[in-house]
């Protein structure tokens, strides 16, 4: 009978191309007792947008299926139901564009639908529109913003209480039965398991267990290629989803085992020990510093004891630190705090240069999720341009500042 929808977006626009990020539907009988519920995050393949609001990562929707590999489902779960959300001009909006962008119409529209948030000013005349405060006026309990599951259900609760008080035959009956008579383009239905939130959570494999296990090699100087990408992928001492999968691709393509790579990160660790101890002392933070950057590579504390003995008896060749210097061109992505305004006169007053496009001269991509799917994470990743936090830029730009300090008085 209804199939009740709530959305999460990029943003408010389509014709900003903004794109769905999480989808849910609820479907309810005649009575408004629930049938079924559906839920998956959606790749939008741009950038998250607001992710402070909906809370959703990169690294989670990087794993869930394109709105086209979700279609088929999405249609047939909506097909001879009166579709139903809160504030439904926003909700089928967005459905009748990314149904658009594969070439076919739905039968979703204000005047085809029920939406709750008008229904309110009949059911519930002095509440103000917002799903939260027609909940309570209705004496329902809260339900979680920003998530389309929790939405989607508190829309359904929301009917189920007018349906209570609509009589019968409510006074939508013509519309529900012209929905049940409602041509929805038939698409194929891939079988796409939906992808729920907090799937990124549950912490993956490490990525060194991805790489074939063999007896280690005697490595040529295309490893090298490894230990540069590696060296960028630690500058915020962070591996994120994005970045595993470019180590496990480099390793890949120049043949790499996992032997080949542990034994890189063993080099790695004691090249990091040996511009630790090059001063003679070892601070507390220097320690952490190499026990955190042990933790990423799959090595130990007792791996990193072993570099900083070594390191002190017989000096490792120090690893080179990737860092800023003046001139080098910065480039910001993704909704940034603090503001990227700020940001761009912070690195101008440091020297630096920004710009707006990612192109080959570009020194860093400074993001507000290391996995974004924006345009320009991605043509970075394409060039192995460093993606770091903003929390990452900034140690970043007080190290300038302490080199540049260092330079005057020598």
């Amino acid at each position: 009978m209804y199939a009740v929808v709530d959305l999460q977006t990029t943003g408010t626009k389509t014709s900003w191309h903004d794109r769905i990020v999480e989808i849910a539907i609820v479907r309810l009988d005649e009575a408004g007792r629930v049938l079924d519920e559906w839920c998956t995050l959606v790749n939008p393949d741009r950038d998250l947008g607001p992710q402070e609001l909906h809370g959703i990562t990169g690294a989670e929707a990087r794993r869930a299926p394109v709105f086209a590999e979700l279609a088929g489902q999405i249609a047939e779960r909506l097909a001879g139901r009166l579709v139903v959300a809160h504030n439904l001009l926003f909700d089928a909006g967005f459905l009748v564009a990314e149904f658009g962008k594969l070439g076919v119409t739905v039968p979703v529209d204000e005047e085809r639908g029920l939406c709750t948030m008008r229904l309110a000013g009949h059911f519930l005349p002095t509440a103000s529109r917002s799903l939260a405060a027609c909940r309570a006026a209705a004496g329902l309990p809260p339900h979680r913003a920003y998530s389309a599951l929790p939405g989607a259900r508190a829309a359904a609760g929301l009917l189920a209480y007018y349906l209570e008080r609509a009589g019968d035959p409510p006074p939508w009956a013509e519309l529900a039965a012209a929905a049940r008579q409602a041509s929805w383009p038939v698409l194929p239905v891939t079988g796409v398991a939906p992808v729920p939130r907090g799937h990124a959570e549950r912490r993956e494999a490490h990525f060194l267990t991805r790489l074939v296990d063999r007896l280690p090699r005697q490595l040529d100087p295309k490893a090298d290629a490894y230990l540069a990408l590696l060296d960028g992928v630690l500058l915020d001492r962070h591996i994120s989803a994005s970045e595993a999968d470019q180590l496990v691709a480099t390793a890949g393509r120049i043949g790499l085992s996992r032997a080949d790579a542990e034994f890189l990160h063993h080099r790695y660790l004691s090249g990091l020990a040996a511009v630790a101890l090059a001063d003679q002392v070892l601070t507390p933070a220097e320690r952490l510093d190499l026990d955190g950057v042990a933790e990423l590579l799959g090595l130990t504390a007792a791996d990193v004891d072993r570099a900083l003995a070594e390191a002190a008896e017989k000096p490792a060749a120090p690893v080179t630190q990737w860092q800023l210097s003046p001139g080098d061109q910065v480039v910001f992505t993704g909704a940034l705090h603090p503001p990227r305004e700020h940001l761009e006169v912070d690195a101008l007053t440091h020297g630096l240069r920004t710009a707006r496009k990612v192109t080959k001269q570009t020194r860093l991509l400074v993001a507000a999720d290391p996995d974004s799917m924006s345009g320009v994470a991605k043509l970075a990743r394409q060039y192995g341009i460093p993606i770091v936090t903003t929390t990452a830029y900034r140690a970043m730009l007080e190290s300038l500042l302490t080199a540049g300090a260092d330079a005057r008085t020598r």
